[in-house]
């Protein structure tokens, strides 16, 4: 399978917290994703661009926060993430660009 453009689309870039580095060290990766993709789309992207199996993916979606901006009210944007599952002997080092 090779990568296509709409791939990078679907894929917005890997998340690096606490939260995150304690998923991978039980085989999960955390990226950041379009807020339309679903989850057969981010399992496809995910092997096309990174070469690995994929067991599993669960998405979350987190609302943006309402913060004052120079004084006025304003809401940051709605946040999806995608933790990405992978088979046994798999892994996607996060640190490394694509």
């Amino acid at each position: 399978m090779s990568a296509k453009p709409e791939h990078y689309d679907v894929i917005r870039k890997p998340v690096v917290t606490e939260k995150a580095t304690m998923a991978s060290e039980h085989g999960a990766v955390v990226f950041e994703v379009a807020m339309d993709s679903n989850k057969p789309q981010i399992k496809e992207a995910v092997e096309a661009l990174f070469g690995v199996k994929v067991k599993a993916v669960n998405t979350t979606i987190t609302k943006g926060k309402v913060k004052r901006f120079k004084g006025a009210l304003g809401r940051r944007n709605h946040v999806k993430k995608a933790y990405v599952t992978l088979e046994e002997g798999n892994t996607i080092d996060v640190s490394t660009g694509l």
